[in-house]
């Protein structure tokens, strides 16, 4: 288990704002910092296993753990690799107005069966090797489209045809949905905000994460 640098968060500024935080954007630091979490992260998950999917998830709203997620994707692309950035925000999705790609239709729109796979997939317009998968419309039901079989199918589908995925996930002490998710991801990494998230918070993460049998791979301070 790693503990990466510190790195500025982000979440809490409007997009245009968070913009100057992404991909080719960031400080020479931050771009370091990001280089040594993808070094962290390769070493976490066997190369055998095919695609990597990762969750990206914190205990509270506001810890940097979306702006984290592309900042991941955008390194991992960097290395050469086909990478998704797949939003399972489907609460409070913020992916299109980061990154100025379509909203809809996305994984919600996918997994209710109102479009095909291939219909969800854009190209960020960061790297030409990094996809973007929007979280779609707001559905009632964000926890039951989660956990279900369409969620894992979809999942596996993907896999075939990105080498990596980064699954940008809600708060775990908020909602059940990333701990539901957790156990269709190879492991997860905790964005913890400094001064910001307190011990008991992140205690809880923790023991919800193991209590699905879900695999830390780390944490990041923000």
């Amino acid at each position: 288990m790693f503990e990466n640098k510190k790195i500025k968060n982000r979440d809490n500024m409007t997009p245009e704002e968070s913009r100057k935080t992404l991909g080719d954007n960031l400080s020479f630091a931050a771009a370091e910092a990001y280089k040594l979490l993808r070094t962290n992260l390769n070493f976490s998950l066997p190369a055998n296993e095919g695609c990597k999917i990762i969750g990206v998830t914190s205990a509270l709203e506001g810890e940097g753990k979306s702006t984290t997620s592309v900042n991941i994707a955008y390194t991992m692309a960097q290395s050469g690799q086909k990478v998704l950035l797949l939003e399972t925000d489907l609460r409070l999705p913020t992916l299109a107005k980061r990154i100025r790609v379509r909203s809809k239709p996305g994984l919600s729109n996918l997994l209710v069966g109102q479009c095909a796979g291939n219909e969800i997939l854009q190209k960020s317009g960061l790297l030409p090797n990094l996809w973007v998968a929007t979280a779609g419309d707001i559905p009632p039901n964000p926890a039951e489209l989660l956990g279900s079989k369409n969620m894992a199918m979809t999942l596996t589908a993907l896999s075939e045809v990105f080498d990596v995925i980064i699954v940008d996930l809600p708060p775990v002490t908020a909602v059940t949905d990333a701990a539901i998710v957790s156990k269709l991801v190879h492991g997860m990494v905790v964005v913890v905000r400094q001064n910001y998230c307190v011990r008991g918070a992140v205690d809880e993460v923790v023991r919800q994460l193991r209590f699905a049998d879900a695999k830390i791979l780390g944490f990041v301070m923000t």
